[in-house]
């Protein structure tokens, strides 16, 4: 008898059928992969299971037994936990408020902080993570945010974990210490869900691996008897054919971008570098390098930054976003919920923000309307963005989707120098190669792009350049001709070795 059941599972969401009739099974103790498009119903499916949505039709069975899990305490009693690709935690409450809240330690009615904090250590040595349980959240990196969250799921004892993209904001080093965690949860006997769109992370840890297409079930496979190829194949219903940047072979432009000296308390210090038109370079280091802290500060987020930053040979006044908006310059976040969309809002209405002060989209303090939906529609239909309507709220599309938006918000305002930070978190090898497409056709146009990335394949694929920090300052600059992993991890961990040319 299977362990766990899925049987004709349909979900609908107000103009989008995300689930139809999904029915496969899933092995005791197992590592089981969930993949497919964005949109393919992957995340709505793990969600049924852990009582976050619940399902329009169709039954789970848990041992033979029917199970319907109405919320995610229900499904906690029934040994479910689910580690969310986007993270939600209380942001001004501690990380041991947050690994506690559902079960808050008490004693003669009061909460007992003391027991708290040791009940939030354990649940992070139970990942050997250490991190101070008294930081609150909103103080957090994407990533640690990442690793909490993993921490709340693991620490309920959970005998079924469903993982959606654990790996998304996780360096390398992190996701080789996730893996080794997910080594022993087997070895105890949990039964893994594992999401991903990374297909080396599914063939190296994945017994079976399941895929979903537009919210049907394709096929069910060991993943002894299939390859990437065939996955890839049954996930988009074409071919994925990976190519050399064209950018390449176009000679640089002019210096777009000139950063001296670049300091802030804590953060980073003393970083330089240029950066030329129809040029990309990559930023790679660990979690904590101060990647994203020194892009923030060149687009004007960081007060306490202190250096130079020149636009073209002008000097850009630091700690203004304003500034850096006129002078060309668009910050695609790492964090898409907090930072790039607003999230009660449309479509439509995401994509025009970072328009709002310009002709025609604006006149006479008024948005004209009919010029805002055909520059929605221009971008949608270039980055294949997956919506029932432009009017469509975007907190109900996927997260693949959303970055698409995020994305098509600085196209729209045309920059000619683009930060862009972990572009590709959270979205499926279909669309991943489509905004590596667009970035390579960006810089071919005579963009200067800033590209942040965990994934170290990622990064030297689209690079013309690769700088790497560690531990806050510039550990060393790779041109293309020496990118190898091993050359990247050396100079990330601080490994002083020969740097090797790649062949």
């Amino acid at each position: 008898m299977p362990f766990l059941t899925f049987q004709n599972i349909t979900k609908r969401f107000p103009g989008v059928l995300a689930l139809d009739g999904v029915g496969f099974a899933v092995e005791r103790g197992s590592c089981h992969a969930l993949i497919g498009e964005n949109g393919a119903g992957k995340s709505t499916l793990g969600k049924i299971l852990a009582g976050v949505y619940t399902g329009d039709g169709g039954e789970m069975q848990l041992e033979g037994k029917i199970i319907h899990p109405a919320n995610p305490l229900a499904a906690r009693h029934l040994g479910i936990a689910m580690v969310h690709q986007e993270l939600a935690f209380c942001p001004n409450l501690t990380i041991a408020e947050n690994l506690c809240l559902g079960e808050l330690p008490h004693r003669f009615g009061w909460l007992n902080r003391a027991r708290m904090r040791e009940q939030a250590r354990a649940m992070l040595r139970e990942i050997e993570c250490d991190m101070d349980v008294d930081l609150p959240i909103s103080r957090l990196s994407t990533a640690q945010e990442q690793l909490v969250q993993i921490a709340a799921a693991v620490g309920t004892h959970a005998r079924i974990l469903v993982m959606d993209e654990p790996t998304s904001s996780l360096s390398v080093a992190e996701s080789e210490h996730l893996f080794h965690l997910l080594a022993q949860l087997k070895q105890r006997g949990i039964t893994v869900i594992y999401v991903s769109h990374r297909m080396e992370e599914i063939f190296r840890l994945c017994d079976t691996v399941t895929v979903l297409r537009d919210g049907r079930h394709v096929a069910t496979e060991k993943i002894s008897d299939t390859n990437p190829d065939r996955v890839i194949h049954q996930m988009v219903g074409r071919e994925i054919v990976a190519v050399t940047p064209k950018h390449l072979e176009r000679p640089l432009g002019d210096e777009l971008l000139r950063v001296e000296n670049l300091s802030s308390p804590g953060k980073f210090r003393d970083v330089s570098f240029t950066l030329c038109a129809g040029e990309v370079l990559g930023f790679a280091g660990l979690i904590g390098a101060g990647r994203s802290e020194v892009a923030q500060a060149i687009f004007g987020l960081d007060d306490a930054a202190t250096g130079n930053v020149f636009v073209r040979g002008r000097e850009l006044p630091l700690g203004s976003v304003q500034a850096s908006l006129a002078a060309g310059i668009g910050l695609l976040p790492e964090d898409r919920k907090r930072l790039g969309l607003v999230l009660s809002m449309n479509c439509r209405e995401n994509t025009s923000l970072a328009l709002l002060s310009r002709d025609p989209l604006v006149r006479f303090g008024f948005i004209n309307r009919h010029a805002e939906k055909s520059l929605a529609q221009k971008y949608a239909d270039r980055l294949r963005v997956k919506t029932p309507s432009l009017e469509t709220v975007i907190a109900s599309l996927s997260g693949g989707n959303q970055q698409k938006i995020a994305l098509a918000k600085w196209l729209a305002r045309e920059c000619g120098i683009l930060i862009v930070d972990e572009p590709t978190r959270g979205v499926d090898v279909g669309a991943k190669a489509e905004i590596h497409a667009l970035l390579d056709e960006l810089a071919g146009q005579g963009l200067g792009l800033l590209v942040i990335s965990s994934e170290l394949p990622e990064v030297m694929n689209l690079s013309r350049r690769i700088l790497v920090l560690r531990q806050g300052a510039v550990a060393g600059e790779l041109p293309r001709a020496d990118f190898t992993q091993a050359n990247l991890l050396r100079l990330m961990a601080g490994v002083e070795a020969q740097i090797t040319t790649a062949n």
